[in-house]
Formats: C-alpha cells, sequence, structure tokens
C-alpha cells in the first residue's frame, strides 16, 4: 500500500480503462472523498454501488449500477439495475460485471490490515475480482470508522493507495415514537419467536417494534445481513445468548453502536455469500427470519421491490432467507407489515400482486390485525387467513369477491 496525495490518486484514477466499472463501499460507508476524486478526474465510469444514498455523481458520462438501489439512486438518470439476489453479487463481478477499481471506506491500519469497518457485504468478493484483473484498489482510512473483525479485514497489500480522512460516520435520524399498530405487530412478532431463536431482521419501524417486544425472551442469537442498535437493547436486556457470535455483513446506527462495534470480537462480520447462503442460514438454530413488503395478494406472493413497475429497492437477502429459514430445523420466515398503506391510502393485501414478485411462500402474514398462516395450508385456507385475519376490514368484502373470481373460495 502506499499512501497517496490526491495529485497521484487522480492520476492512477485517469489511468483507467475507458468507462471503467468501479465498485465502492455502499449503504451507509460510502467513501465520499475518492467519489468526488473520480468523477472529476474520469470523465465515463460505472459506479457500482449497493443501496446508493444521496450524493452519488449524476452528469452525463455515469452510469449508477446496483443490484439494490438506494435512495440516491431510484430517480438517477443514469440507473443501470441488475437484479440479482444478494448472496449472487459476488459472482456477478467474476461473470458479467467486471471490476476495473475497488474503493473502499475502512479504519486505520492495525497490525498489517484494515478492516471494512461497517460495510463488508460484496466488498470482499469485489477486491479479489479486481486483483485478478490486475485493477485498483484504493483505501479511504478513516479514524472514525470502527475496527472490526471476520471477513472485514483487508491485508494492506491488498489496497494499492490510500487516503487518510476523519469523517464522521452517518447516523440514522432521531426514531419517531412507534405507533399503536407497529407496536401491535411488534407483539404480534415476538410472541412467534420462542426463546433459543436466531434472528434476522433490518431496520426500520417494524424491526426496531419487534427487537423492543423481544427484551424478555431469552438465549437469541444473530445471523442477519445488518443490525442496528436495537441489538443493543437486547444485549443490555441478557436477551441474547452471550456464548454465540453476533454474525452479521453490515451495520447501520448511533455513535453508540459504533464504539460498541469497534474491536468487539463478539461481533463476526461476515462476507454477503456467507451471510445470505440459504444452506448456512439453514444450519442455524430455529432460524426466524422477518421482512417486510410493500403489498402481499392472496396467493401469498409479495412485493417489497417496486412502485409502478418502477424499480424501488431489489431483491436484496429476502429471498436467501426466506429459502434459508424454511429449511431450518424449528425455522420459520416472517413477513410483517402494516394492513393499510397510510401514504397511498391502500390495502397492503392486496388479490393478486401486479408487479414482479419478490418473494413467496412465507410461513405467515403478520400485520397490526392479526396473524396469517400460509405454509402447510390450501391455497383456499391461506387466502381464507389473509382476508380475515390480517386485511385491514374495509377491505375484506372486497377480497373475499375477489377469492371468488381467482378460484380461492
Amino acid at each position: 500500500m502506499i499512501d497517496a496525495d490526491t495529485a497521484a490518486l487522480a492520476s492512477a484514477l485517469r489511468a483507467l480503462p475507458d468507462d471503467p466499472r468501479v465498485v465502492a463501499s455502499g449503504n451507509h460507508s460510502v467513501p465520499w472523498e475518492l467519489v468526488r476524486l473520480l468523477d472529476e478526474n474520469v470523465p465515463r465510469y460505472v459506479l457500482n454501488t449497493l443501496n446508493g444514498p444521496p450524493g452519488i455523481p449524476e452528469r452525463e458520462g455515469v452510469t449508477a449500477e446496483t443490484s439494490f438501489v438506494g435512495a440516491g439512486q431510484r430517480r438517477h438518470s443514469g440507473l443501470r439495475y441488475v437484479p440479482s439476489r444478494l448472496s449472487m453479487v459476488p459472482i456477478l463481478f467474476r461473470r458479467s460485471l467486471p471490476v476495473d477499481a475497488v474503493l473502499l471506506h475502512c479504519s486505520l491500519p492495525r497490525d498489517g490490515v484494515v478492516s471494512l469497518g461497517i460495510e463488508v457485504n460484496v466488498l470482499p468478493a469485489a477486491i479479489e475480482a479486481c486483483r485478478e484483473r490486475g485493477g485498483l484498489v484504493v483505501a479511504q482510512m478513516n479514524d472514525r470508522m470502527p475496527f472490526t473483525h471476520g471477513d472485514a479485514l483487508v491485508p494492506l497489500e491488498h489496497v494499492d493507495l490510500a487516503i487518510e480522512v476523519s469523517s464522521p460516520l452517518p447516523t440514522p435520524p432521531a426514531a419517531a415514537a412507534l405507533g399503536a399498530d407497529t407496536t401491535a405487530i411488534g407483539e404480534r412478532v415476538a410472541a412467534m419467536v420462542p426463546d433459543g431463536a436466531t434472528l434476522q431482521m433490518g431496520i426500520g419501524a417494524v424491526p426496531d417494534a419487534v427487537l423492543a417486544a423481544l427484551t424478555g425472551h431469552r438465549g437469541l442469537r444473530l445471523w442477519t445481513e445488518m443490525f442496528s442498535d436495537g441489538v443493543l437493547a437486547l444485549d443490555a436486556a441478557g436477551a441474547l445468548d452471550p456464548d454465540h457470535p453476533l454474525t452479521t455483513s453490515f451495520l447501520f446506527g448511533t455513535q453508540d453502536l459504533y464504539h460498541w462495534l469497534d474491536d468487539n470480537r463478539r461481533v463476526h462480520m461476515l462476507r454477503t455469500e456467507r451471510t445470505n447462503d440459504p444452506a448456512l442460514i439453514a444450519r442455524q438454530r430455529s432460524m426466524t427470519s422477518i421482512n417486510t413488503a410493500l403489498e402481499v395478494d392472496l396467493f401469498g406472493q409479495a412485493n417489497a421491490s417496486r412502485v409502478d413497475a418502477r424499480i424501488h429497492s431489489g431483491f436484496g437477502g429476502q429471498t436467501d432467507f426466506i429459502v434459508g429459514a424454511m429449511h431450518s430445523a424449528g425455522g420459520q420466515s416472517i413477513m410483517a407489515l402494516r394492513s393499510w398503506h397510510p401514504k397511498a391510502d391502500v390495502s397492503t393485501i392486496v388479490p393478486m400482486v401486479d408487479e414482479p414478485v419478490t418473494s413467496f411462500q412465507a410461513s405467515a402474514i403478520v400485520t397490526e390485525q392479526g396473524v396469517a398462516p400460509l405454509f402447510g395450508h390450501s391455497e383456499k385456507d391461506q387466502a381464507r387467513h389473509l382476508i380475515e385475519l390480517a386485511a385491514h376490514p374495509r377491505v375484506r368484502d372486497e377480497l373475499w369477491e375477489e377469492a371468488h373470481h381467482l378460484g380461492l373460495a
């Protein structure tokens, strides 16, 4: 690794092939200083970033490529969405999306390695694919980045150039108080989780409500693609198995979380193709996958990725974890959502989704109205459970009428 000034780094970026594909740390760990230098020095390039936040360069010549669309990419004029389950993205780097450069956001070096900190995800695979092609690996080393372990560790000899920064990491806005509906969903889901279960869940109001309702549980484990501050509350309440690692691939939270993460060997950071491998997920004890969707239909199909046919997010890890959880001994896959979408003012339980399906065959659908068990029931019983136990009362008569037309009643 060579400590570089911006002039040396700019020269190296200008030497990349025409219209290079550059993979950068995504989610809440974008190396903004490196992205700025890339944009200033390379006329045309493809920036491959998962869940890109606002600030992704947008001009002629910039392609915003991703397999999971973030807020900074949804309306990007150069968006190129490449559908893929998250576990399969590393394979794309070797087969169809060759990597010319990787821009990392990492810690300062310790004992000959840097740590990818809060964002491991697909980066180890990107680094390997890039180095096999003789590409360029650049690190933005930040003294504010927590030093995490596992697959987060990158040998310094795998980094060609590096610059140092001191920049605070993004943190979420203060969470609004959980509403009655969300609290009810959290309590219903928590009641379905046995002591000793292994959890996967994301970030947002519903996962926060579930975590808040799980503090009385004991022996819980974590095998997930990401987690946030809610895990700290579980730990403080004694709900987690103290002898089992907390396995994840990326993180996002407050400074309290980042301080807790630093050099915390209990947190085991794994690359995406391992955290999201359905076979490894299936090995976890009573694996309980908790996800959400934009809408669920009477066939149990879920749309979690598109609005008016336009890509809103992507498959992410939802399908990976549903499949893995359903094959786990004692496992289950729970889809949790409000029965009524407040902004669109429509039911989230619909006769049949008219968008591409993100996932299907969950164990149960949970709303503030109740729990609709699906797996193991006939298609007609599934539809009945969804209408009677999960749908909002305002649309139940309409859903029954549609169920008759669909042969589900």
